[in-house]
């Protein structure tokens, strides 16, 4: 049972939706998944999904499941690009990983209209910049 299993408590693990300029100059935002652990996290399988109210109407995405292998000590992956339409709703992210035998969980939920220009700030290790969830 998921009562019995002993989750550590996540740290050093973060999320970020962050904008890098396409060939056409409008923003591309893509959504990134940061160890700053000086060790590496292992099977990190990552379910995103959104949901909320646009305009009285509940609106749900398609849950995406994203398995990396090694995300590297001091590094990042990318999850998956992000429409930004889905800023007015909820952006749910489940991370899940292995250190060496300990299994790790946590969510993330950027709550609607929390990714905006006005939160943005830099993030160092991505070299751009974007709205950070820790």
């Amino acid at each position: 049972m998921k009562k019995d299993i002993d989750f550590g408590t996540v740290e050093g693990v973060s999320i970020a939706v962050a904008a890098a300029p396409d060939t056409g100059g409008e923003p591309a935002w893509d959504v990134y998944l940061i160890n700053n652990n000086p060790f590496p996290l292992d099977n990190v399988l990552v379910a995103s999904k959104g949901y909320g109210m646009v305009e009285g109407n509940e609106v749900k995405t398609s849950v995406l499941r994203h398995l990396f292998e090694q995300v590297a000590a001091k590094s990042f992956v990318q999850i998956e690009p992000i429409d930004p339409a889905l800023f007015h709703i909820n952006n749910e992210y489940w991370v899940s990983y292995y250190v060496d035998r300990q299994i790790f969980d946590k969510k993330y939920v950027f709550v609607p209209d929390s990714i905006t220009t006005d939160n943005l700030i830099e993030i160092s290790i991505l070299q751009m910049q974007g709205v950070l969830h820790s």
